[in-house]
């Protein structure tokens, strides 16, 4: 199989995206990814839309954007020393009608986290704007001690399996 690079556009659509934290996460994403999509999807009928949400998980909550810089300090000593998950819901939908969910998940182990370092990051303005604070492919890649699963699920997007789907549809 030859392989070519695809075109591309980011579209994103504007929906409710809270979710029910009594609910099943992995359903939930993946319901969520879809709600996303579908509007895409009506703008560009004939092409292949992928819409996707990442949350970070602990101790029983889900992890969002951080409201400010002393939210963003509130979540990363939450995640100091311990594991988190990562969950990405996935939905991609094609010209046809088909849709193909799913949602993976990457376990995360952070470093004991030192009030100067956490106060560091904080001032890059990276946490912001990022489900539980931090964005690995960034300087937070120095408080990662482990990862397992996918590295690019953490980024946003589990890019592997994305790619096995599209390559079946």
């Amino acid at each position: 199989m030859a392989l070519t690079p695809w075109d591309f556009i980011i579209d994103a659509a504007d929906v409710d995206e809270t979710m029910d934290e009594n609910s099943d996460i992995e359903e939930n994403l993946k319901e969520l990814a879809c709600r996303k999509a579908e509007p895409i999807a009506e703008k560009y009928p004939h092409d292949i839309v992928i819409g996707s949400d990442t949350i970070v998980y602990i101790d029983g909550q889900i992890l969002g954007k951080p409201a400010d810089e002393e939210d963003a300090k509130r979540l990363l000593r939450l995640l100091s020393g311990r594991s988190h998950s990562v969950y990405t819901g996935v939905c991609i939908m094609d010209g046809n009608g088909r849709r193909i969910k799913f949602c993976e998940k990457t376990s995360v182990v952070f470093k004991e986290l030192t009030e100067e370092e956490i106060d560091w990051y904080v001032r890059s303005g990276e946490p912001m704007g990022k489900a539980g604070a931090y964005g690995i492919q960034g300087h937070a890649g120095l408080f990662v001690e482990s990862i397992v699963g996918d590295y690019y699920n953490v980024v946003g997007l589990p890019l592997n399996r994305v790619y096995e789907e599209l390559c079946s549809i």
